[in-house]
């Protein structure tokens, strides 16, 4: 979609040629003396428009519009959840007269926030894949104008939102994709394409080096499938070479039969959504690429199929991981918990600012938080309330779970260092503590997306969760290693992308 941030007052806006004009209503709104103001203040009067963010009042042909179509829509308490309701049921109404253009204003002056909200919303409420059909679904909405009382002082979050939908439409992408076109391969192949953007580098490695490396973990659970694994390692350089990266460490399971303990039959197709936190971290770069930010980011991808045949690990296996520690396999469905740990291990070499995985690693989250928030763990208190803050703005929640020593008990093993799995009671719990005995030499987070990633039923499809949280959280340790090194301004080349999509 060709985004656009255009100065534009209501009454000007009336004027603006388009499919479809959105107005957001703001509650209380003051009366201006143009025609579109004095319609919207006659349908609140008549109660025709409720003050409920999301409620929506359709005009046609309304006099003094260059638009046939304008929808009102009420902005409630006018905060980013709020504007995100109001734009995403304005949005699903306008799609069904199949506009080409759409132009958004707001009866009071947007913020930055709102605007990032405004952006993100009208993507997702647009988005269609059409990879694998055969007739595909076009995106009718090729141009999406948002106006605002003062372009210039929005431009760059305007910017970063828009980054933002592109790196959350590119991990929606590959997580969408049936394994048969998400084949490690292929997705190895979508981040060698990232190094196309500035300052990104990725180097691929394939069963040969990962063994040399000692992965015995990650091998372990690829050794069933007829495609080979592949470990991604993407770099991305926007701060001077001295200063620490942060490595974000992404689950890239392209298919999950549960192995030797087969998932039931039911829903198995979503399986292929176990890449989610791998296709979050191609997503992040695709971000960082555009908007150039005054940071270093490490991202790294242990891509495999957890698959059937006479090679695939069994359950009382005992492996070595990289770190030395070997690990008895009590449940091969318990799988992502062992690339992650080789991974993280690999992480130690880049002598991180902060670590952060990402997996759809338990349905026990999923029981515990549903589809609202994903989990999140951590060692450290300052990231675990970096993330959190993170989340808040980018309307991409989290919620802290514990990490007691405790829960660690029923991971002890007869046969091994560690078992993979524990009892049922607290699962997601540990499956971090699992992963928690590979981080010690760096600050630490885990983000459990297993109910957050995609949705199930007549929506379902990936959510591209939770690459608007982690890009937050980098743009916030970007601004903050600037304002260290004693510059009140991002680098030009970072100001300029920053801006990138198209203004006025």
């Amino acid at each position: 979609m060709d985004f656009q941030l255009k100065t534009l007052s209501i009454a000007q806006a009336a004027s603006e040629k388009a499919d479809v004009l959105i107005v957001l209503v703001a509650a209380g709104s003051g009366a201006s003396k143009d025609a579109l103001s004095a319609l919207i203040a006659q349908a609140r009067k008549a109660g025709d428009l409720q003050d409920k963010a999301g409620k929506l009042l359709a005009l046609y042909r309304p006099e003094g519009c260059a638009a046939p179509r304008v929808l009102l829509a009420s902005l409630g308490d006018g905060k980013p959840a709020s504007v995100r309701s109001a734009v995403a049921a304005a949005i699903g109404a306008a799609k069904g007269s199949n506009p080409r253009r759409v132009v958004i204003v707001a009866t009071e002056a947007m913020d930055a926030a709102a605007v990032g909200s405004v952006v993100i919303a009208a993507a997702d409420a647009s988005y269609v894949y059409g990879t694998t059909k055969s007739k595909a679904e076009p995106r009718t909405i090729r141009q999406l104008v948002v106006g605002a009382d003062d372009a210039g002082a929005l431009r760059q979050a305007f910017g970063e939102a828009a980054a933002t939908v592109a790196g959350i439409e590119l991990a929606k992408e590959w997580a969408n994709r049936p394994a048969n076109h998400c084949t490690p391969t292929l997705l190895a192949g979508a981040a060698e394409d990232l190094a196309k953007l500035p300052n990104v580098k990725c180097e691929v490695l394939g069963p040969k080096e990962v063994a040399k490396l000692g992965m015995g973990a990650f091998t372990a659970v690829a050794q069933g499938s007829a495609e080979p694994l592949r470990f991604v390692v993407l770099r991305y350089h926007g701060a001077p070479k001295d200063r620490a990266p942060v490595v974000l460490v992404g689950k890239g399971i392209t298919f999950d039969t549960g192995g030797v303990s087969l998932k039931p039959a039911a829903e198995m197709d979503e399986m292929k959504f176990d890449m989610s936190g791998a296709a979050s971290v191609l997503g992040v770069f695709r971000a960082l690429g555009e908007i150039q930010p005054a940071i270093n980011v490490v991202g790294l991808v242990p891509a495999c199929e957890n698959m059937n045949d006479g090679r695939s690990v069994k359950p009382g296996d005992v492996v070595t991981s990289m770190s030395g520690q070997t690990i008895e396999v009590l449940n091969t469905d318990a799988e992502g918990r062992l690339i992650l740990c080789d991974a993280l291990d690999y992480a130690k070499r880049f002598a991180p600012s902060a670590v952060i995985d990402i997996a759809t690693l338990t349905g026990a989250c999923v029981v515990a938080l549903g589809a609202v928030r994903s989990g999140l763990f951590s060692s450290d208190d300052s990231l675990a309330s970096a993330l959190s803050a993170a989340g808040d703005e980018a309307q991409d929640r989290c919620w802290r779970l514990p990490l007691d020593d405790d829960y660690a008990e029923g991971l002890k093993s007869n046969f091994a260092d560690v078992a993979n799995i524990a009892g049922r009671a607290g699962g997601a719990i540990t499956a971090a503590k699992f992963l928690q005995r590979f981080t010690s030499d760096f600050p630490w987070a885990h983000l459990d997306i297993a109910g957050t990633a995609w949705k199930s039923g007549a929506a379902k499809g990936a959510t591209g969760r939770p690459v608007g949280l982690l890009v937050n959280y980098l743009l916030s340790e970007s601004r903050k290693g600037v304002a260290k090194a004693g510059s009140g301004k991002a680098p030009k080349a970072a100001r300029k992308r920053a801006g990138k999509a198209r203004t006025s």
